[in-house]
């Protein structure tokens, strides 16, 4: 793939650039650098009004297959995307927390949606009003995702939802979770399942339970349905596996890119951490975050051969998903390592009786997150079976009966 910055291109860029500089200002401007993967529970409140500013800006959408201006958004191209991308990086901007609205339920109702669906949700997603979080693993279907148990019985024409969902992220944000339930009694697998939209606001029928992780934080949730209204199906009854894996395919597109610029902002504060300790002339970790940097680039390389080829590749989701955790996890790795024995202290100046997640520094951090990335959005175990299954087209992994 030629992938180059052509001058509409760095127009494009320019005017990203005086936006963003002219808009994290006042309010905006103390919320910089706050949020995402790890610190989910920061400016929270300053971040959803945030979202809105990037909706009132049109900044939201920018890879939507419509029409420049269908639902408020403007359109950017594959490269105008990434440029927009590279500049939010470049500032710290807030971490999203629309994202799973824009990224993933959005180009979803756009591919398997009506019109009416779409009109109903796109304009809300663009202008930042509307968050998401989605309903996918269980306690007993994580990576296994056909084995969903949450049930969706029809009331009149609309659906009663009643089960658990779990590992669920921005849950307390949310105002809608799309949701993966069985529609058809005794149905097995990957059969018998829909695709719903369910409001979140619906007391005591939908809970929320926040998960605390190892950092002390609770970027995810359980969320317990018991007889919700769900008024929207998409894609009809009982095609719910078909959306939910074209919806999954769209975790790896884009979104692999802006990932890793913010991978690559990561690893320069390791390698600035690094520089100025002690174990700065050490050769072994010198190698280390060499070898983090190349594979770093190959990562991006591989992304943009993926994203500017022909046919969708079916293990390209899979590959990418191995090499993004287990870097992002020997980055944590690192980010401790290059500290020395200090890593393994809280922060000195944590006032007393604080939050245990106080007296963590962002190296620390960013090691206990990571020990989650091999595991979330699909263990390594379940993208090897895929590759091996669906690409070398070995044997599938017996089954043990239940």
């Amino acid at each position: 793939m030629d992938f180059g910055f052509a001058a509409a291109d760095e127009e494009f860029r320019a005017a990203a650039r005086d936006w963003l500089d002219g808009h994290l200002v006042g309010p905006f401007a103390g919320a910089t650098g706050l949020g995402g993967p790890g610190s989910e529970h920061e400016g929270v409140a300053a971040r959803r009004e945030w979202e809105r500013e990037l909706g009132r800006g049109g900044w939201i959408g920018l890879g939507w297959e419509a029409p420049e201006g269908a639902y408020g958004q403007r359109r950017g191209t594959l490269v105008q995307q990434v440029v927009w991308a590279e500049e939010y990086a470049r500032v710290r901007a807030p971490g999203r927390v629309g994202h799973i609205g824009e990224n993933l339920l959005a180009p979803t109702l756009i591919a398997y949606g009506t019109r009416e669906q779409r009109e109903r949700f796109l304009p809300a997603v663009a202008r930042g009003e509307e968050l998401w979080c989605q309903g996918y693993s269980e306690p007993d279907a994580g990576s296994d995702l056909a084995g969903v148990r949450t049930a969706a019985v029809r009331d009149g024409t609309r659906h009663r939802v009643t089960g658990q969902k779990i590992w669920t992220s921005l849950a307390r944000e949310a105002d809608w979770c799309f949701v993966l339930a069985r529609t058809e009694p005794g149905s097995r697998r990957h059969h018998g399942l829909s695709f719903l939209l369910v409001p979140m606001d619906q007391p005591g029928r939908v809970e929320v339970r926040p998960i605390r992780q190892l950092s002390g934080t609770a970027e995810f949730n359980e969320v317990f349905f018991d007889g919700a209204v769900a008024e929207e199906l998409v894609g009809g009854e009982g095609n719910g596996w078909a959306v939910a894996m074209g919806l999954l395919a769209l975790e790896r597109g884009v979104s692999t890119l802006v990932q890793q610029i913010g991978f690559a902002a990561e690893l320069d504060r390791v390698v600035r951490s690094f520089l100025d300790s002690p174990q700065a002339a050490d050769p072994v970790l010198r190698d280390r975050l060499v070898r983090q940097w190349a594979e770093l680039r190959t990562m991006r390389w591989n992304a943009l051969r993926t994203l500017g080829g022909g046919p969708g590749d079916p293990g390209a989701p899979s590959v990418a998903k191995l090499l993004w955790g287990g870097w992002h996890r020997r980055l944590g790795e690192l980010a401790v390592a290059v500290r020395g024995a200090a890593a393994s202290a809280g922060v000195p100046d944590r006032a007393p009786g604080g939050a245990y997640e106080d007296g963590l520094d962002e190296a620390q951090r960013l090691f206990l997150f990571t020990r989650a990335d091999t595991i979330y959005g699909g263990s390594d175990e379940i993208q090897r079976n895929i590759i091996a299954e669906r690409v070398l087209g070995l044997p599938k992994e017996p089954r043990r009966s239940s």
